[in-house]
């Protein structure tokens, strides 16, 4: 299914948008409820990616497919491992099986783990038969993805010895780690996490816990996006903190430099996106080793205004959904950006000009679909496969919608 995006009446005030709980709070909750029932989970995602994981927890033996879920892949990966009596395959959609995952399962066997490579080593699938896990200390490469820590401190509580992680290299989307060890000592669980070492004591009850899940900051950008692309747009967004965990908060203050003014309310809990006139800088160079899910947002956003910027600490997108540089290489280019990448960096050149009714590839990567349509208030586009959306924010069409976007649908399954 393709949608084309059109530029409709804009309401210029009082838009306001519910946005669902954020993905990675839900996931790691759901991993931590599996083991303490007594915590109960309010404005969980309704995010594919939390389905999925939803499902599989549900499950002891036999296959668990979390398709497109890279966090449900890690997360359950650890899970399964400490699971005694489970028996799990454990695989996903292709793109998954070439998704690496051998540094968090050799941190896992280091530890004691019983998990096999089903066909390629170093990638899904995998064969795990859950057992004790005795070890009480581990070392992990930390400059590739912080959900492999992650998954080894949601399950640290049930060792019978808790765990202590030693990080090696340099630490990538560390504001993730702490979110996990945040998690915890909601739930009453203390956690340490200095220099490169973290360690989680083992625990066998928590006392009963109700949490709610605040709304996703990445579902958010793709708002502030419209605003920074608009002429007057006023959006308020629900349910926000400005003590938020979530390392792409960051975007209240990132957007500053775009033009978007960010006012938090509380007691209502939401946030108030406008449009402020400013001088824009000719161009915007940014670190994002924490915030990697806001580059293709902000690369998208800076062609948009027509201004240039230089992207730093990349390195993880390659091995997300899709190879995220190469993507916004090839599509930025399309709409007639001069832009270069590589490895771990992107620079985009200033420029004025769209090329206009242009259609964008998703290859199959959610954040591809959603950071260009707000490319929508400057000219009509396409973008393909729009139901991939899904993956983090079924809703996102129609609430685009309500900000003035026209959606025309067309079902291409013909």
């Amino acid at each position: 299914m393709n949608v084309l995006l059109k530029r409709g009446t804009i309401p210029q005030k009082n838009i306001k948008i519910n946005i669902g709980g954020s993905k990675s709070e839900s996931n790691r909750l759901l991993i931590l409820q599996a083991s303490f029932p007594n915590i109960s989970i309010e404005n969980l995602s309704d995010s594919d990616d939390t389905v999925v994981l939803k499902k599989g927890l549900e499950t002891k033996t036999g296959l668990v497919d979390v398709h497109h879920a890279g966090t449900a892949m890690r997360f359950l990966t650890a899970f399964f491992a400490a699971k005694e009596g489970a028996e799990i395959t454990l695989t996903g959609s292709q793109r998954m099986q070439e998704r690496p995952i051998s540094i968090l399962v050799d941190a896992l066997k280091n530890v004691g783990a019983d998990i096999e490579y089903l066909k390629k080593e170093g990638f899904p699938p995998l064969k795990i038969k859950g057992k004790s896990l005795s070890k009480k200390e581990v070392k992990i490469n930390a400059d590739v993805s912080s959900q492999y820590i992650s998954a080894l401190m949601l399950i640290a509580p049930n060792l019978p010895h808790g765990l202590t992680i030693y990080l090696e290299g340099n630490i990538t989307s560390a504001p993730y780690i702490e979110m996990t060890l945040s998690l915890l000592k909601k739930i009453g669980i203390s956690g340490d996490f200095s220099e490169n070492t973290i360690t989680i004591p083992s625990i066998e009850t928590i006392l009963k816990t109700e949490i709610v899940v605040e709304s996703d900051w990445s579902s958010a950008s793709y708002f502030y996006s419209l605003v920074a692309l608009s002429d007057n747009l006023e959006i308020t967004l629900s349910s926000f903190s400005e003590e938020s965990r979530q390392g792409d908060a960051a975007l209240a203050q990132i957007y500053k430099s775009l033009g978007v003014e960010t006012i938090f309310d509380a007691s209502q809990k939401t946030i108030s996106l406008s449009k402020k006139t400013s001088e824009l800088p000719d161009s915007l160079m940014l670190d994002l080793s924490n915030t990697p899910d806001l580059a293709q947002t902000i690369a998208v956003t800076c062609f948009g205004l027509g201004i240039g910027c230089k992207l730093l600490g990349l390195q993880t997108l390659k091995i997300k959904e899709t190879d995220r540089l190469a993507a916004l290489n090839i599509e930025l280019k399309k709409l007639g950006a001069n832009i270069t990448v590589d490895d771990h960096s992107l620079v985009l050149e200033k420029s004025f000009k769209i090329n206009p009714n242009s259609s964008i590839e998703t290859y199959q990567d959610h954040r591809m679909a959603m950071a260009f349509a707000p490319l929508a208030m400057k000219t009509n586009l396409i973008i393909k496969n729009a139901q991939v959306v899904s993956k983090s924010y079924p809703m996102f069409w129609e609430d685009l919608q309500k900000v003035g976007i026209d959606c025309v649908f067309e079902n291409t399954s013909k």
